[in-house]
């Protein structure tokens, strides 16, 4: 499922599929991106690339696509991997730049970035 918030610029991804169950933050306001893997027991944050990952406004409409048209290609769709490395555990100056809607997600989880 997705929420769109337009006033706080911020959309939630909701995946409900076993071990591969996730949730994903996109932070326009911010400028981040925070995905939680449940299998894994972390969040992965990436900054938002503006060439990449769609707009605020183009996102309900590319969902709105995907969901009606799934055989439709479209050039916008965003695959995201991530590679291994050294983690750290959010600190406050963290939540200062990532943003609380992230902080909720990802507090007391380890961070990859």
């Amino acid at each position: 499922t997705m929420t769109i918030h337009s006033e706080e610029h911020v959309v939630d991804v909701h995946i409900r599929s076993g071990i591969y169950s996730s949730d994903t933050i996109f932070d326009y306001s911010h400028g981040y991106i925070a995905t939680r893997l449940f299998s894994r027991h972390a969040c992965f944050i990436m900054k938002i690339q503006k060439k990449i990952i769609p707009e605020l406004h183009e996102i309900g409409r590319l969902a709105f696509e995907r969901q009606t048209m799934r055989d439709v290609y479209s050039p916008n769709n965003v695959w995201t991997q991530f590679q291994s490395g050294s983690s750290v555990l959010g600190r406050l100056k963290d939540w200062v730049v990532y943003g609380k809607h992230i902080e909720q997600l990802c507090s007391g989880l380890p961070l990859y970035q």
